[in-house]
């Protein structure tokens, strides 16, 4: 039997992974959560829940798991500008705690960067606070191997959606928000310029790719990202209705490169497209409707 602590498994890609996990009778799951976005409501059966920071881990985790999933933290770009004490609380001096604790305890670590480290050819590491603790943490977690002799592996997610993401609120997702509001029947709101591009990745191709990653990947650039780029006009445009154009914002950027070259050598491949995805979000709001 395994025992797998999954940090931030109260949130949306956490959730989807804990659900995943304890479907093995092999393993016994753990969720730390301190529910800034994570909810009750995401909850699954067969996971133990464990409210508090990642920050105070080694007081909060009393049964040494074999692996340590690091999802839980602060994952907004735009936000990360007006919450910067909480980003760096949560990026920085959480993830260290969390590295110190898996260094003490020779836990597996699985950390989840972002692909924001790649946006605009390099440049978006340092285009918002999130960004930069985001790849920061990343050449911490590598440094561990050097330094500690770490067993580790990190992801980088692109653009998720699926159930479960928030729709509203301020931290609310780009297809999250935009069902909420199409189904409200109001304008479909699209950051200027519009025509940045993003790899939006359907949440069970995170899960599966993190659980290969969790099993056979060691080291560095396991990318988990649809190959399918759309730009966020495109998107709005596919779920169709009114567009209102929002003023530019800082840390947007334009692009990034999709690293999935590792993962798929360990059998990883995508399975699920966003329009497919999206028409299905259209015809359950239409069959609501009737």
């Amino acid at each position: 039997m395994k025992t797998i602590l999954v940090t931030g498994g109260a949130g949306f890609v956490g959730s989807h992974l804990c659900e995943a996990l304890a479907k093995d009778p092999n393993n016994k799951v753990y969720s730390l959560d301190n529910y800034f976005t994570g909810s009750e409501l995401n909850h699954v059966s067969g996971v133990n829940y464990i409210k508090g920071n990642t920050v105070d881990i080694e007081s909060l985790i009393t049964t040494i798991p074999d692996v340590v999933f690091h999802l839980g933290e602060y994952s907004r770009v735009e936000q990360s500008f007006g919450d910067i004490e909480t980003v760096y609380n949560f990026n920085k001096l959480g993830t260290f705690s969390v590295l110190e604790f898996c260094r003490k305890h020779n836990c597996r670590t699985i950390y989840a960067g972002s692909s924001t480290k790649f946006g605009d050819g390099g440049l978006g590491r340092s285009q918002s606070p999130y960004a930069w603790t985001k790849a920061s943490n990343t050449e911490l977690v590598i440094n561990y191997g050097n330094w500690f002799g770490l067993d580790y592996a990190i992801t980088y997610f692109y653009n998720v959606y699926g159930p479960r993401e928030l729709s509203s609120g301020k931290y609310a997702t780009l297809i999250g928000l935009f069902h909420e509001k199409y189904k409200k029947g109001e304008p479909l709101t699209v950051v200027s310029p519009g025509i940045q591009k993003r790899n939006f990745t359907h949440i069970n191709d995170i899960v599966s790719g993190l659980l290969l990653v969790g099993k056979e990947g060691r080291g560095d650039e396991f990318g988990i990202g649809s190959p399918e780029a759309f730009s966020v006009l495109d998107i709005a445009q596919m779920f169709g209705g009114e567009i209102s154009m929002l003023p530019e914002r800082p840390g947007n950027r334009m692009s990034a490169d999709v690293m999935t070259e590792k993962t798929k050598a360990l059998g990883w491949e995508p399975q699920h497209s966003v329009k497919d995805y999206i028409e299905s979000l259209k015809e359950a709001a239409k069959s609501n409707e009737l």
